[in-house]
Order: C-alpha cells, then structure tokens, then sequence
C-alpha cells in the first residue's frame, strides 16, 4: 500500500499532506490537533496562531510522553513505539510536505 496525499483543514486552514496510513485516519488526527488547538484557545485566550501551535504543541509531547513512560512500566513500549513513530513521521510529513 502506497502513501496517499490527502488535505485536512486544521483552524481553518488546509493542508495537504502525504499518509501511507489511509485519509481517515489522518482525518481523525487532524480532528483532535484542531480540537486541542481550539481548547488551548478558549483556555489560554490567545490569538496568535503560532503561539496556539506551539502550546498546543506541549500539550500533546507531555501527552506522548505519559504514553512512552506507561509503556515503559508495562513492558510494552515495542509495539506502542511503532505506532507512536508513525504518529511522529506523520507530523513531520505535515511540517515538510515537500520531503515526502
């Protein structure tokens, strides 16, 4: 199965970007980015939409980084870590659109 290019709106804006994963499961994560961006909106009261981005940004690494260090005390960071890489990859590939 070969990687897709696939457009996602994200506050409103779109983006294109390149999934070997299938549109709806990037869908699903364009979902929850632009419903923690709009959380740390209303919460915070910033505008700024880089300054969203980057606490939004934080929101999700502590996110992540409760999951690794879960998986770690279960012993079951080997299958988790693949699915987390590919999220990573995945948010790269929407940074850098152009590399995929």
């Amino acid at each position: 199965m070969g990687s897709s290019l696939v457009t996602v709106r994200i506050r409103g804006k779109e983006f294109r970007v390149r999934t070997p994963d299938g549109e709806d499961s990037l869908q699903r994560v364009a979902g929850y980015l632009d419903e923690t961006m709009a959380t740390v909106e209303e919460r915070t009261g910033t505008v700024d939409s880089l300054d969203v981005a980057l606490l939004t940004a934080l929101n999700l690494a502590r996110e992540l980084v409760e999951i690794r260090e879960r998986d770690e005390v279960a012993n079951a960071a080997g299958p988790g870590e693949g699915r987390l890489r590919g999220l990573i990859e995945l948010a790269e590939s929407a940074l850098h659109p152009e590399a995929g």
